[in-house]
């Protein structure tokens, strides 16, 4: 990882976090930042409560909070203010000192200790979005609750190690802590310790997130320092491609592995399935009554790791440390011995059987689907789907060859940022193009997979989950989209693309609407907007009986008129109202994760006052259609023939960086190429040169060699100065925006194009019959060759 690299991406990080007036706010750096955090597992969702406090006298601070799912670990964020400045120097960017950290998470941990005494009472006022926080840590069933407070120091500055001639960037680890407190209980006083970790995320954690386009932080756990004996093993498989050890683990041992990493140690698949807050009975009743018949009585669990380091001790395998820890199967056991232990049972005598599969030369892609594997055919004890929630899900790759054929009805694109870094990556990989590029994907046209199942999933009556955010939601979406548990799955077409922006455009447009910061309408954005947009999407139909709610018009207009804008601020601002009032807890932003605070104001005398009042009638009657309009709508768009265009906008963007880019590269690669990687190379030159399409297997070695490069060598991309070739791009924008005005206006694609051959006849084009052939391949349901483009590209110099 290069220092100059970091820079670069801070830079873009920063130009991501600006408002409309270039300023850059905490939230908004904290906004764009957590989901890094989420993508690799640190948290169980991108969702936070915003409790920003700043004291300087008492030297406090903190910007947001969140419960983890299972509610015993309080997650606190704090953001490093002086990291954010655009206008800091290199120097005082580059931080070498680890007192540097230590004094910003002083100024949490201060918080926390004052909170828990008390001491805060007074200074801070009710109307404080950290009262709540202030107020949990400062009461009984809060101490009772949490087990550990993590500690999330965010920062853009680099952590560098100066000793060398030029600054190396390095990772701080910050020793865990704890916090001696008493709580009553009913007439008890009791006492207990909380541990409180450090993390730093700083700009070389985030990077990182970025490059390996998601995947999650490995963690590695030392057993010797997590648990004072030994633990013995028993080889008993030892495969090309794993080794399989079975141990018997302590259950005191297994809880602190949950204590310290909570849902970090449970595999992806398994941990949404943690939907409880207590233990399993039947566990419980085993430990309470017949603790050393656990191990007889119980499924046992499954680790996977990547990687082992064992000690031989008389003859016997001792484990010492495994690196990529994953419990794949029994999260039911371990999440429910560890609240046994948390109400006070004694786990003392329990055991459990395990077996520990450690991968071998095997990647991250493999990896994933050892586990998925693992996790479905292991004797679970909680049920675990086959939803494929990767980056490579087939209806997710659909999505993206869809968002890539398809323009607004006004000519705009949109990107579907189908894996972690994706759109980043693109511009790194072009630096040339970077102006061209953002101009044609500004921020506001451009979404995650994480934010598309939030923005899709709000569109529905399960507000509450969307609040929850994370992977809770990205699975519920996943499910629904690809079909689980005998359901169809969804079609992914044009039709469902233009929905689904119609549903992005119309949660976005709320969220701009209440704002944030001091011009905001409140402090819980994240809970008003899709419990808004729920309030739509349930009451809308009510307003006439054979009408429903038409996307398709938002898809169209991709504005929202002042009468609907009108009625969902005022929406907006009676849900801060309701939700205020239907709360049973002070805590508003985790109690808007609970659905029984949506069904007591979804069926609210309030609600059905304002569905009934002209203001939501009128704004929505005009974005309603007729049930049978509709599937008469549906069906004239069913015959319009798809055209898949992302295998032609792969060439085009490869043609684009011209063969004398990828004959550079090969220079400055030097050595480092092997032959069989300098013959792809080669063939790739050889195509663009002879207007050749380049295959799928030299496309996908294209993307993964650069990416490679990103990630090893990514100074090189700067030394390749050679000028983007526009004509590629302009032909190919020349073929989308008629074949989808087309779409759009219901012509005929043949006609159109004829139209096209005679005007370049006219100007004296020398391929002028090639838009024949592109109308007719368009009309069959075909996509283009690049001879059909350099072709068209020869027409289009005439212009």
């Amino acid at each position: 990882m290069e220092i100059s690299e970091l820079l670069n991406y801070r830079q873009d990080l920063l130009e991501e976090c600006q408002d409309d007036e270039k300023f850059i706010s905490e939230s908004d750096f904290l906004i764009k930042t957590i989901p890094f955090l989420n993508d690799a597992k640190l948290l169980d969702s991108e969702d936070y409560n915003d409790s920003y406090q700043y004291g300087k006298a008492d030297n406090i601070k903190v910007n947001g909070y969140v419960l983890n799912e299972s509610g015993e670990r309080l997650q606190i964020f704090i953001v490093d203010e002086s990291s954010i400045d655009v206008g800091l120097q290199q120097d005082d960017l580059l931080i070498s000192q680890k007192s540097y950290y230590d004094q910003q998470f002083n100024k949490a941990i201060k918080f926390i200790n004052k909170s828990i005494k008390k001491h805060l009472n007074d200074d801070i006022q009710e109307s404080s979005p950290a009262k709540p926080l202030m107020n949990f840590l400062a009461s009984s069933e809060g101490l009772e609750q949490i087990d550990v407070i993590e500690i999330f120091l965010i920062s853009a500055a680099i952590t560098v190690e100066k000793r060398g001639a030029e600054p190396q960037p390095k990772k701080i680890e910050f020793d865990d802590d704890s916090i001696d407190v008493k709580y009553t209980k009913g007439k008890d006083v009791k006492s207990k310790s909380i541990g409180v970790f450090k993390r730093l995320i700083d700009l070389n954690f985030i990077y990182n997130v970025l490059i390996s386009q998601g995947n999650r932080e490995v963690l590695t756990v030392n057993f010797e320092t997590l648990y004072p004996q030994a633990i013995h093993l028993i080889k008993a498989a030892d495969e090309e491609n794993f080794e399989s050890y079975l141990c018997v683990l302590p259950a005191t041992l297994i809880a602190e592995l949950y204590r310290k990493y909570s849902t970090r140690i449970l595999e992806k698949n398994v941990r949404s399935f943690l939907q409880f807050k207590g233990v399993n009975q039947g566990i419980k009743d085993t430990i309470k009554k017949t603790p050393e018949l656990f191990i007889a009585y119980n499924n046992g669990m499954t680790i996977t790791a990547v990687d082992s380091e064992l000690k031989e001790e008389n003859g016997q395998y001792v484990l010492k440390s495994l690196t990529d820890f994953q419990i794949v199967n029994g999260g039911q056991t371990t999440a429910s011995i560890y609240f046994s232990k948390k109400e006070g049972l004694d786990v003392s005598k329990v055991r459990v059987m395990a077996k520990i599969n450690v991968a071998k030369n095997t990647d991250e892609e493999k990896l994933n689907e050892f586990i998925s594997q693992i996790s479905i055919y292991s004797n679970a004890q909680s049920k675990v789907s086959s939803a494929d929630l990767r980056s490579r899900n087939e209806q997710l790759i659909k999505l993206k060859a869809v968002s890539e054929s398809t323009l607004s009805p006004t000519g705009k694109k949109w990107f579907f940022e189908r894996f972690k870094g994706e759109f980043n990556t693109l511009l790194r990989k072009n630096p040339a193009a970077k102006t061209r590029i953002n101009n044609e994907y500004p921020k506001e046209r451009r979404f995650s997979k994480e934010e598309l199942a939030k923005y899709y999933m709000s569109w529905g009556d399960q507000p509450h989950l969307v609040k929850k955010g994370g992977e809770k939601i990205f699975r519920l979406f996943i499910e629904t989209l690809s079909g689980v548990e005998k359901k169809k799955a969804l079609i992914v077409d044009r039709d469902f693309f233009e929905e689904t922006i119609a549903k992005i455009m119309l949660f976005r447009a709320l969220e701009k609407q209440y704002g944030a910061g001091k011009n905001s309408l409140g402090q819980l954005r994240s809970a008003v907007v899709p419990y808004a947009i729920a309030i739509i999407y349930k009451y809308s139909n009510s307003i006439k009986a054979s009408s429903t709610f038409d996307l398709g018009k938002v898809w169209k207009q991709e504005i929202f008129d002042e009468s609907f804008l009108n009625m969902t601020y005022s929406l907006m601002d009676l849900m801060n109202n309701l939700i205020k009032k239907y709360a049973l807890s002070d805590d508003l932003g985790e109690y808007s994760k609970k659905a029984e605070l949506w069904e007591a104001i979804s069926s609210s005398s309030e609600i059905k006052q304002f569905i009934a009042a002209d203001i939501f009638k009128n704004a929505i009657s005009k974005l309603l259609i007729s049930k049978e309009d509709k599937k008469g709508a549906e069906k004239v768009s069913k015959k319009a023939k798809y055209v898949d265009f992302s295998q032609l906008y792969e060439n085009v963007m490869i043609y684009s960086k011209t063969s004398l880019y990828y004959q550079k590269l090969g220079i400055l690669i030097g050595r480092t190429y092997s032959a069989n990687q300098q013959n792809k190379f080669d063939k790739i030159v050889s195509n663009i040169n002879n207007n050749d399409d380049i295959s799928d297997a030299l496309r996908a070695f294209e993307m993964e060699f650069l990416n490679e490069i990103r990630v090893n060598q990514p100074q090189i991309f700067d030394q390749i100065s050679v000028k983007e070739q526009s004509k590629w791009l302009a032909a190919y924008d020349f073929v989308l925006s008629r074949y989808n005005n087309c779409i759009e206006n219901k012509e005929d694609i043949r006609s159109v194009f004829q139209r096209e051959r005679e005007i370049f006849k006219l100007k004296g084009a020398k391929f002028y019959t090639v838009l024949d052939e592109i109308g007719n391949k368009l009309y069959d349901g075909q996509s283009l060759s690049m001879k059909d483009l350099y072709s068209l590209c020869s027409c289009l110099q005439l212009q």
